[in-house]
C-alpha cells in the first residue's frame, strides 16, 4: 500500500471523492451501534448465571462463624479474602473485600485523603495544592475522580514498558504536593500494556517527598488474557514494596466486574496493615457491613483460583475472536497507509488506536454521524485533552460479531476520510 502522504494532490482529491461517496452510503445504513465502553457482552454475563441458582440457605455461616445474613463482617468473609489473596499473591490478612465496584473504593480513598488526610497526614482540603500523576493514555474514570475533587493532574507519558519512570521519579521524589499516581499495571486501559519488572521495581523503590503519597494500583485485568499460553506476567508490587522497605506505598484494587457480573460482583483492596487500619477506621462509620451473601455465592461458584482461571478461559473464547476482527481489519485496511498505528494487546478490553495527529475528534464525529458511538476523543487524557488529538479507544467486547464488523468497516472508512482531509488541508 502507498502511504497517503506520498500521494499527489490530484490523487488525494480523487481518493477524497471516493471516500466521501462511500461515507454517504454508510450513513444511509441507519446503524445504531455503541462501542463507547468496555462492557462484557451478554454472552459473557451468561457464563456466571450459575451464581443466581446457588442455594446458600443451609450454608450462610462463614468460616469464622458469622451469619452472612446479618450485620457485621466489616472487612468481608475469610473465604472471599482467600480468593482475592490468591489473585493478588498477598497474605489474606492484608485484604479487605468490598462491594461490587473497585472504582467506588478508589473514590472513597481519594475522598478520605481530601477530608481527613492519609494516616495522620494533613487533609488535602487544607493544602494549597494537591497533585496526582496520570499515565496517559489512561483510564478516563480515574481521571474523573481526581478532577472531581479539584486535584491537579499531571500527564505522564506511557511507554511500551509502562509509565515513563524517569518522569514519575522526578515528580514523586521531588515534589511533596504529589500525593498519588493512577496505575493499571496489566493490560492497561486503553493500550493493553503490561508493566515490566523494572517498572514495578522502580515503583516499589520510590522515595516520595510526601509521606502520604500512594500508588493506586488498579489491577482490573489481572486474569483477563486471551490465551493461557501467551499471556503477560507482572511482578507483585506488594512484595516488591516490602523488599524495598516501603510497605505502605501501595494500595491495590481489583474486582470481579469483568469476571462475574459487572453490576453485582465483589471487589477487594490489598495493602499494608497500617493502610488497612486507616481504611477500616473510616469504613466502620460508613457502613455496618457489606453484602456477605454475595461473597458466599462467589466463593461457592468459583471455589478457588483454578476455578477463576477456568472461567476466564470461557470469557477468552468469546472475546478473543472480536479482538482478532479489529486487529485483522486494521492491518489489512490501514497498515502501510501512514494514517494510524495501534498495539496488539494480549489481554484486557481495548485496542488503542493512534490516528494521524489532529484527526481523532473528526474520526469520532464522523463515526457518530453514521451511527457508531465511540469513546470521546481525548477521554484517555486528563481533563479530556489529548495534546495531539490522536488517541482513540476501541472497545470490541460488547457488540456482536456482525455489529463489530460493521462498526470497524465504518471506523476504518472514517480514519481514511479524516486522514485525506487533513493532508489536503496541509
Amino acid at each position: 500500500m502507498k502511504k497517503y502522504e506520498s500521494l499527489s494532490k490530484p490523487e488525494l482529491e480523487t481518493l477524497l471523492n471516493e471516500l466521501e461517496a462511500s461515507y454517504k452510503t454508510a450513513q444511509k445504513k441507519g446503524l445504531k451501534l455503541d462501542m463507547s465502553r468496555g462492557k462484557p457482552a451478554p454472552e459473557q454475563l451468561d457464563l456466571s448465571n450459575g451464581l443466581l441458582n446457588i442455594n446458600i440457605d443451609d450454608s450462610y455461616i462463614s468460616k469464622d462463624g458469622l451469619d452472612c445474613r446479618n450485620y457485621g463482617g466489616l472487612t468481608g468473609i475469610p473465604e472471599a479474602k482467600l480468593l482475592f489473596a490468591e489473585l493478588f499473591c498477598v497474605p489474606v490478612e492484608n485484604t479487605i473485600i468490598n462491594g461490587n465496584s473497585s472504582l467506588n473504593v478508589m473514590y472513597d480513598m481519594i475522598s478520605r485523603g481530601v477530608t481527613h488526610g492519609v494516616m495522620g497526614s494533613t487533609p488535602w482540603c487544607r493544602l494549597e495544592k494537591v497533585k496526582f500523576l496520570c499515565p496517559a493514555p489512561g483510564y478516563d474514570r480515574h481521571f474523573k475522580i481526581t478532577e472531581h475533587f479539584g486535584i491537579e493532574m499531571i500527564t505522564i507519558p506511557m511507554t511500551e514498558t509502562g509509565p515513563d519512570m524517569d518522569a514519575v521519579e522526578k515528580y514523586v521524589n521531588g515534589d511533596k504536593e504529589v500525593k498519588g499516581i493512577w496505575c493499571v499495571p496489566k493490560y492497561s486501559n486503553p493500550q493493553g500494556i503490561s508493566y515490566s519488572d523494572e517498572t514495578v521495581r522502580r515503583f516499589a523503590n520510590l522515595r516520595p517527598a510526601a509521606k502520604d503519597f500512594r500508588i493506586y494500583w488498579d489491577n482490573a485485568y489481572i486474569v483477563h488474557h486471551f490465551d493461557d499460553n501467551n499471556q503477560d506476567e507482572i511482578l507483585d508490587l506488594f512484595n516488591e514494596c516490602n523488599k524495598a522497605g516501603n510497605p505502605d506505598l501501595a494500595l491495590m484494587f481489583s474486582s470481579f466486574s469483568k469476571i462475574s457480573f459487572s453490576g453485582a460482583g465483589i471487589s477487594a483492596t490489598s495493602a499494608s496493615k497500617a493502610n488497612l487500619d486507616f481504611i477500616q477506621n473510616s469504613m466502620q462509620i460508613q457502613t455496618i457491613g457489606p453484602d456477605k451473601l454475595n461473597m458466599l455465592r462467589h466463593v461457592h461458584f468459583f471455589k478457588n483460583l483454578d476455578g477463576i482461571k477456568a472461567h476466564m478461559q470461557k470469557h477468552a473464547a468469546i472475546i478473543k475472536p472480536k479482538f482478532e476482527i479489529v486487529l485483522t481489519k486494521l492491518a489489512e485496511e490501514i497498515g502501510g497507509l501512514g494514517i494510524g498505528e495501534w498495539l496488539n494487546p494480549k489481554g484486557g478490553y481495548f485496542v488503542s488506536f493512534a490516528a494521524m495527529p489532529g484527526t481523532a475528534k473528526t474520526i469520532i464525529s464522523l463515526c457518530k454521524e453514521a451511527g457508531v458511538t465511540m469513546t470521546e476523543a481525548g477521554a484517555t487524557y486528563p481533563y479530556g485533552i489529548d495534546p495531539n488529538d490522536s488517541n482513540i479507544r476501541i472497545a470490541p467486547s460488547f457488540p456482536t460479531v456482525a455489529e463489530l464488523n460493521q462498526a470497524m468497516d465504518l471506523f476504518i472508512l472514517c480514519v481514511k476520510l479524516a486522514g485525506v482531509r487533513k493532508l489536503l488541508q496541509g
